[in-house]
């Protein structure tokens, strides 16, 4: 079974290990902060709501649609994945803040459902449907969540 976005007990299990984060949540790899680590999973989510629009990468362009199906699939994300600049988080982020926005972000993404996911082309594997776009963040929330023992 494949996790994703739109289904409510893959839902509930976010949300859950989202509440289990803590300010001195220590990280398992990789350089980002909770709190950078929170903002930048935010800005991701708030792309496939359509509240923002990277431009396609060249490099998507050419390698997107095959790479595509690595990240769609039931495997966990890869540590040191590449990540989009507009999702690149260097300053300091308030934790709780960020924490309450990714609440949030995720029930809002869920109650919205398919019908308001976004219509614009990911940065790197281009067009998604609803689905593909609901099984990449959370995908990409797992990651990170793990990434800080959760």
């Amino acid at each position: 079974m494949i996790h994703h976005l739109y289904n409510e007990a893959d839902v509930k299990n976010i949300l859950e290990r989202l509440e289990k984060l803590r300010p001195d949540s220590k990280r398992q790899w990789g350089k980002m902060s909770i709190g950078q680590m929170l903002y930048h999973c935010n800005v991701s989510l708030e792309t496939a709501m359509g509240l923002n629009f990277p431009k396609r990468k060249f490099i998507g362009r050419i390698f997107g649609t095959v790479l595509k199906w690595k990240f769609l699939d039931q495997k966990p994300m890869v540590k040191n994945s590449p990540t989009e600049d507009l999702y690149v988080s260097e300053g300091d982020y308030d934790f709780e803040k960020e924490k309450q926005r990714a609440i949030q972000l995720v029930k809002t993404f869920y109650e919205n459902g398919p019908e308001k996911c976004t219509t614009h082309p990911h940065s790197y594997f281009g067009q998604l449907k609803p689905e593909e776009w609901a099984v990449l963040k959370w995908k990409h929330y797992d990651h990170h969540l793990r990434q800080f023992g959760e």
